[in-house]
């Protein structure tokens, strides 16, 4: 087995990955954390900007193979709002300790790693984040967030999912007995998909916008050690694992927080059907799909943006923030 027990630090910066055209949060500054087997883990903080009269805490859970500096144009437009920020580089993502030798795998070996990684980092963190919190998520970290809250790991007052990973796509759905078969003989860590060409905008399936979308490329070229590639088995067994535990009987029992959810209109990787079985269950949830929209909504145009961002303020109204 070749997950690693021990902090690597080289390739780490303690600093931020900056390009031009995508600025630093104001104030923002690099926390580092220790996750499970002593793992080092590396969040952002950014200050509200109003010192005096915070509006509370905003979490922002980023998707697979996303990273903090991506996330630097939402964590200003919720400075703006009144809020601090906190973003978390997953264990095996972004600059924090990868899992395995080969650093480009997408690799986790269960979602409560990841789980353990935000209520770690949260904790790190608690007396210097005004209250209330809110957790704001994008696809896999949207799995991420639900359990964790689910569970009662972390306390948010309200939530707001961005295309969350609660299903994922049929094909993956009929590969079940082969992960179980990988996992078993020990080829967790083997890549389920093997790399391919690298992505170009025209090819990309997650957004629409050509600025965002290079954005991400130049961050990758700036700081190589950002990029991830395909997952393994280990990760699509984890991934199914947590995606079934929602639909068991009273797993959101205790998700009575108000919610909101995005979809993409024109999704191509997580199930869409999964967003309005969850909201269905849950006391306190705004559903809806955002037209015309590719799986990486917050990444997307201005005006597809602009109506996931409608839908939080909506969240913040009813959960009095």
């Amino acid at each position: 087995m070749t997950d690693k027990t021990a902090p690597a630090k080289a390739g780490q910066r303690k600093d931020f990955v900056l390009v031009p055209g995508n600025p630093a949060p104001d104030g923002a500054e690099i926390v580092w954390f220790e996750g499970s087997a002593g793992r080092s883990l590396r969040a952002c903080m950014a200050p509200a900007l109003t010192y005096n009269n915070p509006r509370g805490t905003v979490i922002v859970c980023p998707g697979r193979t996303e990273f903090i500096e991506k996330y630097f144009e939402v964590a200003r437009e919720l400075q703006a709002m009144g809020f601090a920020v906190v973003i978390i580089d997953w264990p095996g993502q972004g600059l924090s300790d990868r899992l395995l030798d080969d650093t480009k795998k997408g690799h986790i070996d269960r979602f409560e790693t990841f789980m353990g990684a935000l209520a770690k980092g949260l904790e790190k963190l608690d007396d210097r984040l005004p209250r209330p919190y809110v957790s704001l998520a994008h696809s896999m970290g949207g799995a991420i967030a639900l359990a964790t809250i689910a569970q009662g790991l972390v306390k948010v007052e309200a939530a707001a999912f961005c295309a969350p990973m609660w299903g994922l796509k049929s094909k993956f759905l009929g590969m079940s007995y082969l992960v179980w078969a990988m996992r078993v003989t020990g080829r967790s860590d083997n890549y389920a998909q093997q790399p391919g060409p690298a992505e170009t905008f025209e090819t990309n399936i997650v957004t629409h916008d050509k600025h965002r979308w290079q954005v991400q490329r130049d961050l990758c070229d700036a700081a190589p050690e950002l990029e991830l590639g395909p997952v393994t088995w280990g990760w699509l067994g984890a991934s199914l694992d947590i995606v079934s535990t929602f639909g068991k009987a009273k797993a959101l029992n205790a998700v009575n927080i108000p919610v909101f959810i995005a979809s993409a209109g024109e999704e191509k990787l997580v199930d869409n059907a999964s967003h309005a079985a969850v909201c269905a269950r849950l006391p306190d949830c705004e559903h809806v799909t955002v037209e015309g929209a590719l799986h990486e909504i917050l990444m997307e145009t201005d005006e597809r943006r602009a109506e996931f961002w409608e839908g939080f303020q909506r969240l913040l109204q009813r959960a009095g923030i």
